[in-house]
C-alpha cells in the first residue's frame, strides 16, 4: 500500500506522535529542542518525507525569518552581481531571502515594498533608484520594518546604508589617467536617477582641481536604464563632433562605457593606451562584463562581497538585538583601480 501523503503539519505530527508546539519549536529554531527529541523528529521526517511549508510557518510567527531584497533591476549585472552575494549572505546566516527586481521604474520599488508587508519580514535590504524613490514611502516602511539601503542612499530615511566612498574612487581614477596621459573629460547622464552619479560628478570636480587641471563635463541626453545605447549614441555624437577636449574620457559608469566603445569602434578610432591609439576610455564600478569588452574596460572595482557582507550583518545586528541604531550608521568602502587595455 502507498504511503500515506503528509499535507499539513497537524497531520505529520498525528502519524509521528509528536505535539504540534514541540514541532513548531523545531522548524522555528532546531536547536531549541533537546537533542534525543531532535532526533526524533527527523527520523520522522526521513519516514514520511514530509517538508513543511516554510511560507505557512514564516506566516505564524510574529517575526518571520524572511527578508527581503530589492534592486533597481535584475537585467544588469552589476545588480544580479551584488543581489546574488546579498542572497547567499542571507542564506548562510540561515534566513530566506525573496530578492525583488523594480525593472527600473521607480514605481514598481514601491509596490515591491507594499507586496513584502504581506510576507511579514524580518527585514529588508533595499538598493533604491534614489533620488526618485518615494522617500516618504521608504520612511514609512521602514517605521514598520528595518531596512539597510546599500549601493544608493536616501538621506534620512533609514538608520544604515552601506556603499561606495565615491570620492575616494573617483579621485583614484582621475589620478591615474592624468599621470598616464591627458587629464580625463567626464561623460555622464543629464539628468542620472542615481545619486552616485551625482557624486561622481562632484567628485570629479574636486580631483581635477586638486590636480590642477580645467574640469569637462559632457552630459547625455536621454533617460531609462538603457545606458549602453545612451552611451553609443552621445558617446557617438561627441567623439563625431570631436567635442571631448582631451583624449581621454571618464565615464560615469561603465555601462556608459561600454557603449562608448562601441560607438568609438563603428567610427574606427582605436582606444586604448600607447602607440596608434587615439582615444582612452574609462569608466566605475568594474562591470561584470568590463572585463569581456574590446579593448577591455579599465575602471573602479566596488566591493561587492564587502557591501554585502556589512549590509547583512548591520540588518542582522539590529534584528538580534530588536533595537534600532540611535544615530544613522554609513560605512563607504573605497574602490579599487583595474587597470585594463582601454585606458
Amino acid at each position: 500500500m502507498a504511503q500515506q501523503k503528509i499535507r499539513n503539519m497537524e497531520e505529520f505530527a498525528a502519524v509521528s506522535g509528536i505535539s504540534r508546539p514541540t514541532l513548531s519549536k523545531y522548524f522555528n529554531d532546531p536547536g531549541s529542542v533537546r537533542r534525543s527529541t531532535r532526533q526524533r523528529i527527523e527520523t520522522a521526517l526521513e519516514q514520511y518525507d514530509y517538508r513543511p511549508n516554510v511560507f505557512a510557518v514564516n506566516q505564524n510567527r510574529a517575526r518571520t525569518k524572511n527578508i527581503g531584497i530589492v534592486v533597481p533591476n535584475l537585467a544588469d549585472p552589476f545588480f544580479s552581481e551584488i543581489g546574488s552575494k546579498v542572497e547567499l549572505a542571507c542564506i548562510s546566516a540561515g534566513y530566506s531571502p525573496i530578492l525583488l527586481s523594480s525593472h527600473g521604474n521607480p514605481a514598481l520599488e514601491r509596490d515591491n515594498l507594499e507586496s513584502l508587508r504581506s510576507l511579514k519580514p524580518a527585514g529588508v535590504l533595499l538598493a533604491p533608484f534614489g533620488r526618485v524613490s518615494d522617500q516618504k514611502d521608504i520612511e514609512s516602511f521602514n517605521r514598520d520594518v528595518p531596512v539597510v539601503l546599500f549601493d544608493a542612499n536616501v538621506e534620512g530615511t533609514c538608520e544604515a546604508f552601506v556603499g561606495t566612498n565615491n570620492f575616494q574612487s573617483v579621485d583614484l581614477i582621475v589620478e591615474y589617467l592624468c599621470r598616464s596621459g591627458e587629464p580625463p573629460c567626464f561623460f555622464e547622464m543629464k539628468s542620472p536617477t542615481n545619486p552616485n552619479a551625482n557624486k561622481r560628478r562632484q567628485a570629479y570636480l574636486e580631483s581635477m582641481a586638486r590636480h590642477g587641471h580645467t574640469p569637462h563635463i559632457y552630459r547625455a541626453e536621454g533617460d531609462g536604464w538603457n545606458f549602453e545605447d545612451i552611451g553609443s549614441a552621445e558617446g557617438g555624437r561627441f567623439l563625431s563632433e570631436r567635442a571631448f577636449r582631451t583624449d581621454t574620457v571618464l565615464c560615469s559608469n561603465d555601462r556608459l562605457a561600454i557603449g562608448m566603445l562601441s560607438a568609438a569602434y563603428r567610427q574606427g578610432k582605436r582606444v586604448g593606451l600607447g602607440e596608434g591609439c587615439e582615444l582612452r576610455i574609462a569608466g566605475h564600478d568594474d562591470h561584470p562584463f568590463a572585463r569581456y569588452t574590446c579593448p577591455s574596460l579599465t575602471t573602479i572595482a566596488q566591493d561587492y562581497a564587502a557591501i554585502a557582507n556589512r549590509a547583512v550583518n548591520t540588518l542582522f545586528g539590529i534584528l538580534d538585538t530588536d533595537q534600532r541604531p540611535s544615530i544613522r550608521e554609513e560605512t563607504l568602502f573605497d574602490g579599487k583601480l583595474v587597470m585594463r587595455d582601454s585606458a
